[in-house]
Parts: C-alpha cells; structure tokens; sequence
C-alpha cells in the first residue's frame, strides 16, 4: 500500500473488500461514509440487512432514532463532508442467537486505523454499542453501560458513549431517564457546536 494513499483511493479497495467473504451469509457489501474534512466520527457496530440492501449507513430504525439523538437532519447526517460513519464491521454479519451476529473479527483490524488516519479533522466520535465502544474506550470495557456514557463529558470528551440506538435497548432507555432527560439535549449541543466551529480556524 502506498504511504500516501488518499482516503478516496483507501474507499476504492475498502468497497471492493471481500476477506469475510466465506462468513457472510449476504456476501461482502461494505457500508460505511466518509470525507477527509469531516467533524463527527459515528461509530457503530455493524450494517443489518436493510442497510445491507440499501448501501446507506443506519438507513433502518436505529438511524432514525441516531439521528434524532444527535440532533441531525438527514442532509447533514449523510453529508462526508461533515460527518464520517465507519462501523466497526463494514458488512452484515448474519443473525446470531439473538438479534444480528457481531461484527467480523477480521475487518476492524484490517481497515480502521487506516481509515481513522486520513480523517485528520475528526473533533468528536460518537460510538454506538458495546463494540465501537469497546474500541474507542478500552479502558471502559467491562464496566456498565450507564457508568460509562456518564463518564464520557458531552460537553468537552473527545468520545461519547451511546447505548445502541436499536428499539432492543428500550429497556436500557427507561431503566435510565436520565440519558434523554438530561444527557441528549447536552449531546446535541455538543455536535452543534463542533459542526458550527469555523473552518478557517482548523487548517481546513
């Protein structure tokens, strides 16, 4: 691979992608978005089948839950340009005992520290389930969910923590008030604020 690969030859190869192959029952269709000036890093776990279908990232009710607790517009949502989306699996995975399989072992290794180094004005990664999680935040892996996501500062950490937006996690939501009350209006202050800062003052 060369050194200076850009991001849009880094795509090229990382759509064509076929090492899980043999393990995805829908074949490889890898599904994520991203531009070299984008702010917010979405990090989620995998596609499941709709996305696989569509081609579009949290294209299901999951996205459209994401997108409301992050305060984001469709338009801006899939925008690259402003906000990257790069799951930790990039394809579907098939079922597993209950509900979708995790993300292939294989491709978070062999894609995502290449593709995190050419998004160099990345402010802000909102990680979405236990595996982005588990990723971003190691030294929370193991603890609670809730402990976790309040111990990620929307105001200033550098990565928030987010259960799942899928309508399994609804137990979790009511179990926990505080996460809407009081944790999601300061989250989209937060990606308001980072997508609102000032191009010329962040090299771009």
């Amino acid at each position: 691979m060369p050194r200076r690969e850009s991001l849009d030859a880094l795509l090229r190869r990382v759509r064509a992608c076929t090492i899980c192959a043999p393990a995805l029952p829908l074949g490889p269709r890898p599904v994520l978005q991203a531009g070299t000036g984008a702010r917010i890093l979405t990090a989620g776990q995998a596609p499941g089948r709709k996305v696989h279908a569509s081609g579009i990232p949290f294209d299901d009710a999951s996205g459209e839950r994401l997108r409301a607790w992050l305060g984001l517009p469709r338009e801006v949502f899939y925008d690259p340009a402003r906000v990257a989306i790069v799951p930790m699996g990039l394809c579907y995975p098939g079922r597993g005992a209950s509900g979708d399989a995790p993300p292939r072992p294989e491709c978070a290794p062999a894609w995502r520290a290449l593709l995190l180094e050419r998004l160099p004005q990345i402010a802000l990664t909102v990680a979405v389930g236990q595996y982005a999680l588990a990723w971003h935040l190691p030294q929370h892996r193991g603890r609670p969910l809730g402990e976790t996501v309040r111990q990620c500062d929307p105001a200033q950490g550098a990565v928030l923590a987010l259960p799942h937006p899928s309508p399994r996690n609804n137990g979790w939501l009511q179990r926990h008030p505080w996460f809407e009350a009081e944790w999601l209006p300061q989250v989209r202050a937060r990606v308001a604020a980072v997508l609102a800062e000032d191009s010329s003052q962040i090299g771009l």
